[in-house]
């Protein structure tokens, strides 16, 4: 699999950015907007997942003003008590039946995970078929990545009653109760040191790492808000 820039797909996808978590092993803070090569790691996912799809969207708690520069609309959850990933899943499933209302599925990715595969998206729904019963999850040879997938904005109710009942918040519960099929993805080769594409960012030790891999792909400094895909 090559890591080349991806076209949306004729049949409309919407994308939701999940940046809720916070960066306490970094100090605190939203761990999007620490740097990362010259530049917030917000931008690298943005960067990453624009091309894929048809509308994007980002998920985030508290004040959105802190987004601002980057354009995006941004939706907090619906469901509270900070329930994790799947109430940022549902939120942008809402989103999108309003933004890209002919869209039958949304992608999720994380906001600390900048090296997730350009061809994401369209790996993902050729994977699953694009069947609107299956829940297709990005997995690796570390294993399977929940937060990465791609969800049938059909299941916004079942996904919405679920996480009212206080069952579970964990992606796989949810997940397990349908067709889940994980889809394949390679690691990064970085001259002969693999990398798995699903990394993220959790530590200052993490934060380093990535930034040797953000020069071995020539990912250089720029405007957060320019819209580019660079690779």
């Amino acid at each position: 699999m090559t890591d080349t820039e991806t076209q949306p797909m004729s049949e409309p996808i919407a994308g939701v950015i999940l940046a809720g978590g916070l960066a306490r092993r970094m100090g605190g803070g939203d761990k999007t907007l620490k740097p990362l090569h010259g530049r917030p790691i917000l931008s690298f996912i943005i960067d990453r997942l624009r091309p894929q799809v048809d509308g994007l969207v980002l998920n985030a708690n508290g004040d959105p003003a802190r987004f601002a520069e980057f354009g995006l609309p941004v939706v907090a959850d619906t469901i509270g008590d900070h329930a994790g990933p799947l109430a940022g899943i549902l939120s942008g499933m809402r989103w999108a039946e309003k933004a890209v209302p002919e869209a039958h599925f949304i992608a999720s990715v994380a906001g600390d995970t900048p090296f997730f595969p350009a061809d994401l998206v369209a790996h993902l729904a050729e994977g699953c078929g694009r069947d609107e019963k299956t829940i297709a999850l990005a997995a690796s040879a570390n294993g399977v990545h929940p937060v990465f997938g791609l969800w049938p904005i059909g299941l916004a109710d079942e996904l919405e009653a679920f996480l009212d009942s206080g069952v579970s918040g964990k992606i796989l519960t949810f997940a397990d109760r349908y067709f889940r099929l994980n889809v394949p993805f390679d690691h990064l080769d970085m001259k002969g040191e693999e990398v798995d594409p699903f990394f993220n960012i959790n530590t200052p030790e993490d934060a380093e790492r990535a930034e040797m891999v953000a020069r071995f792909l020539g990912q250089d400094a720029e405007s957060p808000a320019s819209g580019d895909a660079r690779e």
